[in-house]
C-alpha cells in the first residue's frame, strides 16, 4: 500500500508535514482535531504538497527531510508540484 508525504498549510499560516497511507481518513482525523496535537484548534487546512512513497520507511525518511527545510524552502517545495484535490 502506497504512503503520502503531504504538507498542510494551517489557518495560521503555519506548516505541518505529516505521512498517511489513506489521505482522506487522516484529514478527516485532523478536521475533528484528533489528527496530530500540532494542527489542533488550527483548522481549516489546505494540502499545499504531495508525494507518494512505496513503503513507510521511505515516507518517514523523506517526511523528516522536508520537516529539517527552512520555511522558504518548504513553500518552494509547495510551488514545484500542484497538490491533489481531497
Amino acid at each position: 500500500m502506497p504512503w503520502t508525504v503531504y504538507l498542510l498549510e494551517c489557518a495560521d499560516s503555519t506548516l505541518y508535514t505529516g505521512i498517511t497511507n489513506d489521505m482522506q481518513r487522516r484529514l478527516e482525523k485532523h478536521a475533528e482535531g484528533t489528527g496530530a496535537k500540532y494542527t489542533k484548534g488550527r483548522a481549516p487546512y489546505k494540502i499545499v504538497y504531495t508525494e507518494m512513497h512505496e513503503t513507510r520507511s521511505h515516507a518517514l525518511k523523506r517526511e523528516l527531510a522536508i520537516k529539517a527545510l527552512a520555511r522558504p524552502q518548504k513553500l518552494a517545495l509547495a510551488q514545484s508540484a500542484p497538490a491533489p484535490c481531497c
